[in-house]
């Protein structure tokens, strides 16, 4: 199970006492602007496998955060932990505020699975106004949310075409759509535009951004370095673990190189 410290904790005055109150507002505004806090984390898989190795870090609200490396890395595995769907060995997981998994998160992050997550045999409109309702939306409002998220993915045109008779990656954009309803806080995207031509990439790219201006805060898992380019904040993960946490800028300045890939090659002792 994982040991989680109470989100209350911070304003406690045997805490913050007798700290300075320059430093007790210091750690309160560094404990709101977390999103995300892991500590100590490790998840064994099948009994054996050792997917996450003692991973630390924490996110911060309103930022395009990169989880890259390569495939096997354990991306997902650390996705799934964040949204509650992967148990834990040890460690320390607290999302918005409460221990991952809790009820509380369920309306206010969302997650899209690397597996196309929609219906087969209804239209698009129709996978999106189930997926709306199971989010609490009803009537006018379901429709409105609908109608916005199709726009956002581009997908609009494509309202009442049964998603078996869609490409790969227009099943893509309607996952990604159904991970857009309901407003979250933290959207958890697993490999979101795999599949996608580059013109449309570089849509929903600009659709991330402007919901990281919003407030929202993306988590977006890749394997390929050229998007690592496009976050605010990376995670370098090899073999469960994470070799680096910083700026694409920052990364490239105190490695030496010109590129992302680079800095992970170097990083990573290839």
């Amino acid at each position: 199970m994982v040991a989680i410290v109470p989100a209350l904790e911070v304003s406690d005055k045997r805490l913050l006492w007798p700290v300075p109150p320059v430093a007790s507002f210091a750690i309160l505004l560094t404990v709101m602007t977390n999103i995300v806090s892991v500590r100590d984390l490790s998840v064994v898989l099948g009994g054996r496998f050792q997917a996450l190795r003692r991973v630390s870090f924490s996110l911060q609200k309103g930022k395009i955060v990169g989880f890259i490396g390569p495939s096997g890395a354990g991306k997902t595995t650390l996705m799934r932990v964040i949204v509650g769907r992967e148990r834990v060995r040890t460690g320390q997981v607290t999302v918005l505020g409460f221990s991952a998994g809790a009820k509380e998160l369920r309306s206010r992050l969302s997650y899209m699975t690397q597996e196309i997550s929609v219906y087969s045999d209804l239209t698009v409109h129709e996978n999106l106004l189930y997926f709306a309702r199971m989010r609490g939306l009803k009537g006018k409002e379901a429709l409105a949310a609908c109608r916005e998220v199709l726009r956002q993915v581009a997908m609009t045109e494509k309202s009442g075409v049964l998603v078996m008779n869609l490409s790969g990656g227009q099943k893509q954009r309607v996952s990604l759509a159904i991970a857009l309803l309901g407003d979250p806080e933290l959207l958890v995207l697993d490999e979101p535009t795999v599949g996608l031509d580059p013109v449309l990439r570089e849509q929903l790219w600009k659709l991330f951004r402007e919901l990281a201006a919003s407030g929202k805060t993306i988590i977006v898992s890749s394997h390929v370095m050229d998007e690592a380019e496009r976050c605010e904040d990376l995670l370098l993960i090899r073999d469960g673990k994470i070799v680096a946490h910083d700026t694409p800028g920052q990364l490239c300045e105190k490695t030496g190189t010109k590129s992302v890939e680079r800095a992970f090659l170097k990083l990573a002792g290839a």
